[in-house]
């Protein structure tokens, strides 16, 4: 008896083993997320990536590493390095430029100002070898108090636009200690920063003047300081050119490979992030590594978008995936850039492809249309082995954001919806896998994070998240990022995500959020 007792139960055990496996399976809902830290970036020298760097201290033959360029039938000023400072002295009015660098359109340009006496100017100038074609942005100031900012734009040794670009200047501020300019591809924000967050002091588009994400100004302009005195002196400690995460993150997406697996490589989970500037046109593609054990975001660099037009643009929303079979970096963006020149150009989504590893440094992707144009943001897509199809998880502008799934033999074109639009309000449209299973995930303007069913996409829930990303005076629509961590970490589950509070001093289009925020799920 005792035998056949043992068979039934073995063979019970057999019978009941799938269904109580299939019970102990985790589901989205039913993990806590709970806050483990916050932080934002605000042009954070130690996550720059350098591309050029004026130290006075580390300066022999100025004339040379730094040539005092003064402006054509202008006095030029004294330039000198003492006591660790770059020094411009006059007593008559001077213009001149010292060279820092090359060109990038999509850098930050930062002055360290230690002491000025006198009427001055201080900024940037961008231009040929020939110094025909130009643009120089500069803040005026009188003993330290800011006056104006303007921008000059130069063609054919002509002036074809000469303008104030300042804002916030209803009572005059201080020039600050830190003067830093951020190019945005098709427009700028210039910054003073003394004690604490950097102030506005001056916006603008430019494009229309001079499009400087055109190809051949980056390989063929320079970067000087563009400095002017008038009975006085000007000290400088350091300036740089450098890529930087801003004073912004937003659109956070995880790196992956081309099943949907997020990407562990170097013992780091890897995430494209939008660096945002003001508007619409105005966000970088950055990429960013993170260790899933703690909290320590790194800024790796830039992405930006050849569509073979000669323009390289500066599209974000992008999912970047490693087909391992292909051996290519592949992905989806969303072409925001668009908005630069709405009268030629659609927002659109694109495909994007290179054979290099784009995560590092100044990176080049090339892009193409893949008839998938309109109102339509935040793609994700993926291989599915099971069904045999490439999927992509997107939402459209359907009286409000809505997500919807599409899906295609061909990795880069003729898809076809097959799911939703959903009911709610849906941003940041991800797909992740759970103890194994599919499942779609969106922000959404209810103060709440929805998971649906893949491929239906049919409600399931809601994230459970203590502390999340917002509050009654802050929009809610962020990026889950739910990863389910393989075995040996101290968690199973992250999600990093981001607040939509815009940047103070903007005047216009703000939409530049986001703090970082980090949740282990349990």
């Amino acid at each position: 008896m005792k035998i056949i007792r043992s068979i039934i139960s073995a063979v019970a055990l057999l019978i009941l083993s799938p269904v109580t496996q299939a019970q102990t399976k985790t589901t989205p809902e039913q993990i806590k997320f709970t806050r483990q830290g916050v932080k934002r970036l605000v042009f954070d020298r130690e996550q720059a990536v350098s591309l050029a760097t004026l130290k006075p201290e580390t300066i022999i033959g100025l004339a040379v590493m730094h040539p005092n360029q003064p402006e054509p039938g202008q006095t030029a000023a004294v330039v000198s390095t003492d006591q660790n400072m770059l020094i411009v002295q006059s007593h008559d009015e001077t213009q001149t430029a010292i060279w820092l660098g090359g060109f990038n359109p999509f850098a930050t340009y930062i002055i360290d100002l230690a002491f000025a006496t006198g009427e001055n100017f201080v900024g940037f100038e961008f231009t040929d070898a020939n110094r025909a074609e130009r643009m120089l942005v500069y803040a005026t100031f009188k003993d330290t108090l800011i006056t104006d900012v303007r921008l000059k734009v130069i063609r054919n040794k002509e002036i074809v636009a000469d303008r104030s670009i300042a804002v916030n200047n209803k009572e005059p501020g201080l020039i600050g200690h830190g003067i830093i300019l951020q190019m945005l591809g098709s427009g700028l924000v210039m910054y003073s920063q003394n004690k604490g967050l950097p102030k506005v002091i001056a916006q603008a588009d430019y494009n229309k003047q001079a499009d400087l994400r055109g190809k051949q100004y980056l390989n063929g302009f320079h970067t000087n300081l563009y400095l002017g005195t008038k009975n006085g002196e000007i000290k400088i400690s350091r300036a740089d050119i450098a890529l930087t995460a801003g004073m912004r993150l937003a659109d956070i997406r995880p790196v992956t490979y081309e099943d949907g697996e997020p990407m562990i490589d170097q013992g780091r989970l890897w995430y494209t992030m939008s660096i945002r500037g003001r508007g619409l046109p105005h966000a970088l593609q950055g990429v960013f590594s993170m260790n899933p054990s703690v909290f320590d975001i790194k800024f790796e660099g830039i992405v930006v978008f050849d569509r073979n037009d000669g323009i390289l643009r500066n599209e974000v929303a992008s999912h970047l995936f490693f087909d391992r079979k292909n051996k290519m970096w592949r992905g989806v963006t969303t072409g925001f850039s668009a908005y630069a020149n709405p009268e030629k150009e659609k927002k659109q989504l694109l495909i994007i492809e290179s054979k290099r590893d784009p995560r590092f440094g100044f990176s080049i992707m090339n892009a193409r249309p893949f008839q998938m144009v309109g109102d339509m943001e935040d793609p994700h897509m993926l291989y599915d082995a099971r069904a045999k199809k490439w999927r992509m998880i997107s939402c459209t502008n359907q009286n409000g954001y809505k997500a919807i799934l599409s899906e295609s033999d061909e990795w880069d074109r003729g898809y076809k919806q097959i799911a939703g639009p959903v009911t709610h309000n849906s941003t940041g449209t991800s797909l992740q896998r759970v103890d194994g299973q599919l499942y779609a995930f969106s922000g959404s303007n209810e103060n709440k994070l929805f998971i649906y069913t893949y491929p239906e996409l049919k409600e399931t829930g809601i994230l459970k998240m203590d502390l999340p990303p917002w509050n009654d005076t802050s929009g809610s629509r962020v990026w889950p990022n739910i990863v389910h961590l393989p075995e040996g970490y101290p968690f199973k589950y992250i999600a990093l995500t981001m607040d939509r509070f815009n940047y103070p001093g903007m005047q216009g289009q703000n939409w530049t959020y986001g703090a970082l925020y980090l949740y282990h799920g349990y």
